[in-house]
């Protein structure tokens, strides 16, 4: 189920796929290099609405005008704003939880609080440019005002997990980078990767958040 919805800057598309009976609502965003289709953003949608999550996906409006460039992060929260309001996930009820992978989990970390959203699922977190660790991006996170999950690729030139403070709740993905990918010597394959991740996000759901 897909819909269309206006924004600042232009529409956006934004891919439902429903729970039977819902108990949370997990909006993800994607990242500035590839749109909703990518392996984590897709497993997490097609199997957490078996546990009562409904899942949408948010494909901004750059990508949906066919852009090869992101917009500026301000762009980037306005149409994650413009799209919470015209949906009203939470309504009936349901908590709200904001996500997304590099720049999507970037905006829903700094509009978290914002949008009324319950948490927020930080994918690939770009802690920091490649080989820049002082140019952080630490203070997104910290702000978010809500618990928080982030799920990191041990070898992600963005940020290896043990560079994040201890107060922050982490499941790093062993051998992976900043896509998720693994190398194909790796002991662990793309699909245990995958279900690594919708594991630890029903988990931490569960116990944190529904």
């Amino acid at each position: 189920m897909e819909r269309y919805v206006d924004t600042p800057g232009g529409p956006a598309r934004v891919v439902t796929h429903p729970a039977a009976e819902p108990r949370a609502v997990l909006l993800l965003g994607h990242g500035a290099g590839a749109g909703i289709d990518t392996a984590d953003l897709t497993a997490l949608a097609e199997q957490l609405p078996s546990v009562g999550v409904t899942v949408q996906l948010l494909e901004q409006p750059w990508r949906v005008a066919g852009r090869r460039l992101a917009g500026p992060p301000a762009s980037l929260d306005a149409a994650l704003v413009a799209v919470t309001e015209a949906l009203a996930p939470g309504e009936g009820g349901l908590p709200l939880v904001l996500g997304g992978r590099s720049a999507g989990a970037r905006s829903a970390a700094r509009c978290a609080q914002q949008v009324g959203a319950v948490g927020v699922l930080a994918l690939a977190f770009p802690l920091h440019p490649p080989g820049r660790p002082e140019r952080s991006r630490l203070e997104e996170l910290l702000g978010t005002g809500v618990g928080t999950l982030v799920v990191q690729g041990e070898k992600d030139p963005f940020g290896h997990p043990e560079e994040f403070p201890d107060d922050i709740e982490l499941c790093p993905v062993p051998h992976a980078d900043h896509s998720f990918k693994v190398a194909k010597s790796a002991p662990i394959t793309p699909e245990e990767v995958a279900a690594l991740i919708v594991a630890a996000t029903a988990e931490w759901l569960d116990r944190e958040i529904v």
